[in-house]
């Protein structure tokens, strides 16, 4: 982690992890992705493109793309792009690769079903042997405007201050810039539950309401996922900034938010089933609306919009009626 160029592997080929390692090649590392799929990794080494999730997009061409676990092995940094619902069982079969006290930046944002964990639980229960130095990258972030150059920012939780200042030096670039952060609950939280909120902010705008609905959830949003983030032992401050208000207002509005689709198409009638299965890509929101409600329930918090977001994903309740609930709720002080 000393050196000034790093041997990086990205594990995950979706549109996150290649952005990302287009923003380390970007910054002068050596990257590579790993895969499981032949063509994907040809496209890459040949093409440099990722044709089934970034089409169109010019993927640095120091980005190479391997099937073999060595890269792995061989890597200074990992960075972990692999869906949440997948990352256990992931782990557990690369762990004899995995080198000791390895530095991990986990770059998925959920919670893990059944045991409503944050992904930095995940990681050291999996690889408690191993000690890893861990940080997790969250933030307002389209992988396709990253592609493109596009201004971002982002910040990188990690509780070791010195390992979170070495790492938004290696992931910053002109026009990919890191903040760093103490709080790894806070981030990791944020970056979980803004995708539930983006499916009850698409609900609304497949349902045909307008900005004051949508301004109404995020403002709602935010105070829900602030009450169960701190109940998780984040700081409030937190919430208020990149991974928290930034990224949640980004995935309630932006155009390329797969969550947002997923409610928008809700809204007008089509089932999660059919919704998901066309997508192409997970949306990690519908998952981790399941254990944001387990959670909420488990610490006793208050999550009225997760609660609705569960009926109407699992349950089959009227979108609309869901909405309504919402609004008939018992009214309170608004700060309570």
């Amino acid at each position: 982690m000393t050196a000034d160029i790093l041997h990086v592997a990205v594990a995950g080929g979706g549109s996150w992890g290649t952005a990302l390692a287009h923003v380390l090649a970007s910054a002068g590392h050596d990257v590579t992705i790993v895969l499981r799929d032949p063509a994907a990794a040809r496209a890459v080494n040949e093409r440099h493109e990722n044709p089934r999730y970034l089409p169109g997009k010019a993927l640095h061409p120091g980005v190479k793309a391997s099937l073999s676990p060595d890269a792995i092995r061989c890597c200074n940094l990992l960075v972990l792009a692999v869906p949440c619902q997948h990352q256990r069982a992931w782990l557990a079969s690369m762990r004899p690769v995995i080198a000791e006290r390895c530095v991990i930046v986990n770059a998925s944002k959920g919670l893990e079903n059944g045991t409503c964990l944050t992904m930095s639980r995940v990681v050291m229960e999996e690889l408690s042997a191993l000690s890893p130095r861990y940080a997790v990258l969250s933030g307002p972030s389209f992988a396709a405007e990253v592609m493109d150059g596009q201004p971002t920012a982002v910040v990188l939780g990690c509780e070791n201050d010195a390992l979170g200042a070495r790492l938004r030096e290696i992931f910053s670039t002109p026009f990919f810039r890191c903040y760093s952060s103490s709080d790894v609950t806070g981030v990791e939280m944020g970056g979980a539950l803004k995708n539930v909120m983006a499916i009850a902010a698409g609900i609304g705008d497949g349902l045909g309401f307008g900005s004051n609905a949508r301004a109404a959830l995020i403002t709602r949003g935010l105070a829900e996922l602030s009450r169960l983030g701190t109940a998780m032992g984040a700081r409030p401050l937190t919430f208020m900034g990149l991974s928290g208000l930034g990224d949640l207002v980004l995935t309630c509005t932006g155009g390329l938010s797969r969550n947002r689709q997923v409610g928008i198409r809700l809204g007008k009638g089509e089932k999660l089933d059919d919704i998901v299965a066309s997508l192409g890509m997970v949306a990690e929101g519908v998952k981790t609306a399941s254990a944001a409600r387990a959670l909420a329930t488990k610490l006793n918090v208050s999550a009225p919009v997760t609660e609705a977001m569960c009926r109407v994903l699992y349950e089959n309740a009227d979108p609309a009626a869901a909405v309504r609930e919402l609004m008939e709720r018992p009214l309170k002080e608004e700060l309570a």
